[in-house]
């Protein structure tokens, strides 16, 4: 199975954990990832003003160069699919919008590509019970809980990856792992997203991590699951403020779906970058008997 693939600019750079990790773990499974020959940066968030056009072209544009290799869109960053989705969603819909971006960028889109999530690749073209059935490694029971973030299911009506209010699509991937699947009441809050870069607000994100980390914490969580990088920059670069702040804090590591993933699949530890993290996931994961060797990367 061959899918067109739109990595986007943090996976290429920060968060090559989460892009190596799910190539290899992809082809174990026999989908292989077409890079898009010619991409750009998607734009990262979708335009908060309902008259700003211009803010669809990027992900416009990344749709038509998709829409030339195949049907479909496979991505993995929270950011990334919900900019492409929604665009999409206008493109096919919005016959203004759709003529406007057409005449900027000189090409012809009618919103044809379906955008899918890595997620609902394996739900519904592999199937979660077919997934179970091809793992090579077990993950014993590990305690992990699915953080879905903002963007992976908001908005709900334009997104439409799973239920809105109790969805499961993350829990049923994990359990086809192995994992014990934590549930916790703070796995759709806001992690505090881009209020990290500024001095003036960052603190805010430190009180969110302090309250998703602890929330899992309390219901036995081991380890986070995320699927979007900047969920998992905060969430873990965070962690020395909190426990500074916090004497009973306990820290937790925070990993890519795709990297629990590539575990299960024998894939080779130099895909999993796990040097990029600031909290070391190797004390955890040796414990558990899931390290596989080879170059650590």
């Amino acid at each position: 199975m061959k899918i067109p693939y739109y990595p986007g600019c943090t996976l290429s750079t920060k968060a090559k954990g989460l892009d190596e990790t799910a190539r290899a773990a992809a082809n174990a499974l026999g989908i292989e990832f077409v890079e898009l020959p010619k991409w750009t940066c998607c734009g990262a968030a979708f335009p908060l003003v309902t008259d700003d056009v211009m803010a669809m072209v990027a992900p416009t544009r990344n749709l038509i160069y998709a829409s030339k290799e195949g049907e479909k869109l496979v991505t993995l960053c929270s950011f990334c699919y919900n900019a492409l989705k929604r665009a999409n969603k206008t493109v096919k819909e919005n016959p203004e919008k759709r003529d406007k971006l057409n005449d900027f960028i000189e090409e012809k889109y009618d919103g044809g590509v379906k955008v899918v999530h890595l997620l609902e690749v394996l739900r519904d073209e592999i199937g979660f019970k077919n997934l179970r059935e091809r793992i090579k490694k077990d993950l014993g029971g590990l305690k992990v809980a699915p953080y879905y973030g903002c963007l992976l299911l908001r908005p709900f009506d334009e997104i439409e990856l799973d239920d809105p209010e109790d969805p499961h699509i993350f829990e049923e991937f994990l359990q086809a792992l192995g994992c014990e699947v934590v549930n916790f009441p703070y796995k759709t809050e806001c992690c505090g997203s881009y209020l990290s870069v500024s001095p003036e607000t960052s603190e805010v994100v430190a009180k969110r991590t302090y309250s998703i980390l602890s929330s899992a914490l309390r219901n036995g969580a081991e380890a986070i699951a995320t699927t979007c990088p900047l969920c998992h920059f905060n969430l873990d670069q965070k962690q020395d403020e909190v426990a500074a702040e916090h004497r009973e804090f306990t820290k937790i590591p925070v990993l890519y779906f795709t990297q629990l993933l590539g575990l299960c699949m024998g894939i080779d530890e130099k895909f999993y970058h796990f040097d990029r993290h600031f909290l070391d996931p190797h004390p955890l994961l040796e414990e558990k008997g899931l390290l596989l060797g080879g170059g650590q990367g």
